[in-house]
């Protein structure tokens, strides 16, 4: 009985094993690999690809150094149908590559037309995406994005968790978890070492356009400062991204121990008294999180209650259309519109 002959090497096989030489797995950002080592072998993994250059190196590099996770390999593509013809040849170009790799590609599209769609809401469509068709996610973000992120969130006022984005391993519910191997390797890095194996990518127009916010940080903001600070900016920024992620992690353990949210979802005050305001304003976000009945709140009406948490001063302040935070006895609660507080929380309220 003959055996069956050995099945040929694709082009893309060859530029995946190519690049794998060029970028080893020591490469990689150690956080993301120890990971892989502690992770089931069982659960699929997903990657997203938009056929752009971080993406088809990511796909590349996850094929070649996890071999025997290529049965389980599952390649999620998401067409907004933004930019037409292009969007489409992206799609038809991620097809090549996955049919070349012998991996599933999942499409998604946007349906209906979304002309004045904002970058956030073209993400909140595409994550929504790869989180119906995968618990691991693994996100081509490299360490341009991290510097990207950081002004972006600066702009807006972020604290310690929104500055520490995006995360090498993101553990964010219910066993999801977002990975991104190439935050400890730079954009040119990636690109040098995709044109040294001869491998093409598809390029987006409209980051030439600065549409979005991150397009122009991308292209107006970032080279001048980099070139401003005569220094390596983007490894800057990056180990500025860990300090914070240790920092915020070290913030959320000591917010679990304290246990301040009881199991009817009050906000015990009394274990958060005379703690950090960092802290107290953790817990309040905690709290307002847990509360699926609490309607968005502006920041200066999340200072104004912050405040009277640190205060314990009796409180009650509209969180939209559906009910109040009251303050009374030691505890906040959530009272719903047109109930009445009761015993210790209807007294004392302003």
């Amino acid at each position: 009985m003959t055996s069956p002959k050995p099945k040929k090497t694709t082009r893309w096989q060859a530029a995946a094993e190519h690049l794998a030489e060029l970028i080893p797995v020591s490469q990689l950002h150690p956080a993301v690999v120890a990971w892989t080592e502690a992770a089931s072998s069982r659960t699929p993994w997903g990657c997203g690809f938009s056929g752009g250059a971080d993406s088809l190196a990511l796909l590349l590099l996850v094929w070649a150094h996890w071999p025997k996770r290529r049965r389980l390999l599952r390649v999620l593509h998401f067409d907004h149908r933004l930019r037409g013809a292009e969007s489409r040849a992206d799609a038809r170009f991620c097809r090549t590559v996955c049919a070349g790799l012998d991996v599933p590609l999942l499409e998604g599209k946007w349906p209906g037309k979304h002309p004045d769609a904002s970058e956030a809401e073209a993400r909140a469509v595409r994550m929504a995406f790869f989180a119906e068709h995968a618990r691991i996610v693994w996100l081509g973000h490299q360490q341009d994005d991290i510097a990207e992120t950081m002004l972006m969130r600066l702009a807006r006022g972020s604290g310690s968790s929104g500055l520490s984005a995006p995360r090498p391993v993101h553990r964010i519910s219910r066993g999801r978890v977002h990975v991104r191997p190439l935050l400890s390797l730079k954009k040119v890095e990636l690109l040098t070492a995709l044109r040294s194996a001869g491998i093409r990518w598809r390029e987006d127009s409209s980051n030439e356009l600065g549409v979005f916010f991150r397009n122009r940080i991308r292209r107006d903001v970032v080279p001048a400062w980099t070139e401003a600070a005569q220094r390596d900016a983007l490894a800057g920024a990056a180990r500025s991204r860990m300090l914070l992620e240790e920092d915020d992690q070290a913030l959320e353990s000591w917010l679990d121990e304290l246990r301040p949210l009881t199991p009817a979802g009050d906000l015990e005050l009394g274990t958060i008294a005379g703690k950090p305001r960092a802290l107290v304003r953790r817990a309040l976000h905690r709290w307002l999180l847990a509360e699926p009945r609490a309607g968005r709140i502006s920041s200066q009406g999340f200072e104004s209650l912050l405040s009277a948490v640190m205060a314990a001063k009796p409180t009650r302040q509209s969180l939209g259309r559906d009910g109040f935070a009251v303050i009374c006895a030691d505890r906040m609660r959530f009272e719903r519109k047109g109930r009445q507080s009761s015993g210790n929380f209807k007294r004392g309220i302003n």
